[in-house]
């Protein structure tokens, strides 16, 4: 019979003398059950003293020593090798029209096309009643049964969203794989239930956390979207439409899901309340996931969005890097200058007329009637939409010098 020799693991050697002993290291590990975590503020750069400022989306690998220099054939070599990231949501002329009585069809989105990548921001703004909610309620699948939808909106590169039905959307991708913050807050949180108990029960559903961990977890949910614990216990008729927003938006944030929809986050919200609000939206995206922001604050456009979406009647106009939009060169569309102009920080002149009946779009160009630079072309044909931009006159800083009486006014 054959001996069985055990090998003992080599004792390591011991340290000098009145030192105590070092303990082993220990690799990080991550908890598959574990619940929420806090999220620290990224460190600032050198130039960014504030953790909140633009330049701390970047991170610099080495920043204690320069650059290496290279010339422009590794730089084409290196664009060529390097694939960019598949978009967690791409959006293909899609397009919502409302059947209402006596045949009459309301064009409420038409064409839309945009994509949003991982560890992006694109904010789509634009007036009240452009379209910009419809579309959130399409990609969710939430729309009345009225609506009729074309085109695509692929989540993942797996799923389209326009054509998942109700079972595949409410189990696998409501709450898991995009995350909702609602325009309506208080018609979408539960009435009959403590804001406490439905932090919890998504935190049940969406994370795993043991039950002795919930009150904790909870706490730490809310915290995320400045929501008070005192108001923990209360119900959604007992709280503010600040507080319901906060609430909603601790809602969304549960599941850190891969895309996050936030339709108007800092309504009924302070300005120092919207700031804490959009930096958390803001740190989804710093790891690594992505977030479409709908709103009509600019201010809180300039200060999340890594890319600018400009809707109006229901069409998107012009798409552009957030730093071109808000700084120089600056909008290129003829509409997307005239919101800028209307900050009061800004010239605080208004958009002349009114948005055209999306039940009654013209031929044209739907912004034809209040453009300055609109002409027999802009009435008669739509400008398709090219290179970031739906307008005949391309950039308006190449446009031609105003042809109405009223940019004369």
């Amino acid at each position: 019979m054959a001996r069985v020799r055990a090998v003992l693991p080599r004792a390591r050697p011991p340290g000098p003398p009145g030192e105590p002993r070092q303990p082993r290291p220990v690799r990080a590990r991550v908890a598959a059950r574990g619940g929420l975590v806090a999220h620290p503020l990224p460190r600032p750069l050198p130039d960014h003293p504030d953790p909140r400022a633009r330049g701390t989306r970047r991170s610099l690998a080495r920043p204690d020593q320069p650059a290496p220099e290279i010339g422009a054939d590794a730089v084409t070599a290196d664009r060529a090798t390097t694939k960019a990231p598949d978009p967690v949501l791409d959006v293909r002329d899609l397009s919502v029209r409302f059947r209402m009585r006596g045949g009459r069809d309301i064009a409420a989105v038409t064409d839309a096309r945009f994509s949003v990548a991982p560890g992006e921001c694109l904010a789509l703004v634009g007036e009240s009643g452009c379209g910009k909610s419809v579309l959130a309620s399409a990609l969710l699948g939430l729309l009345p049964a009225n609506a009729a939808t074309t085109g695509s909106a692929v989540l993942g590169g797996d799923t389209d969203l326009l054509t998942a039905g109700e079972r595949t959307l409410a189990r696998t991708v409501r709450g898991r794989r995009i995350g909702l913050v609602p325009q309506s807050p208080a018609a979408h949180l539960t009435p009959v239930r403590t804001v406490r108990a439905q932090l919890e029960e998504s935190l049940r559903e969406l994370t795993g956390v043991r039950r002795s961990e919930l009150p904790k977890s909870a706490v730490a949910a809310a915290a995320r979207a400045s929501f008070p614990e005192g108001h923990l216990d209360r119900y959604p008729h007992e709280l503010s439409g600040g507080l319901a927003q906060r609430a909603a938006t601790a809602l969304a944030l549960i599941g850190d899901a891969p895309l996050l929809l936030a339709d108007e986050p800092t309504t009924g919200l302070d300005r120092d309340l919207v700031e804490r609000t959009v930096d958390e939206l803001r740190r989804h995206t710093d790891e690594g996931r992505a977030l479409l922001i709908i709103t009509h604050d600019l201010a809180a456009a300039e200060r999340i969005a890594d890319r600018v979406a400009v809707m109006y009647a229901g069409r998107i106009v012009e798409i552009a890097g957030a730093e071109d939009f808000f700084g120089a060169p600056g909008p290129r569309h003829p509409y997307a200058k005239g919101l800028l102009d209307a900050l009061p920080e800004r010239e605080f002149t208004p958009i002349p007329g009114m948005p055209p009946e999306l039940g009654a779009l013209p031929d044209g160009c739907a912004f034809a009637d209040r453009c300055a630079y609109a002409d027999a072309r802009c009435t008669g044909e739509r400008p398709a939409f090219t290179a970031g931009l739906a307008c005949h006159h391309g950039p308006t800083g190449r446009a031609p010098s105003p042809t109405k009486e009223s940019a004369d006014a």
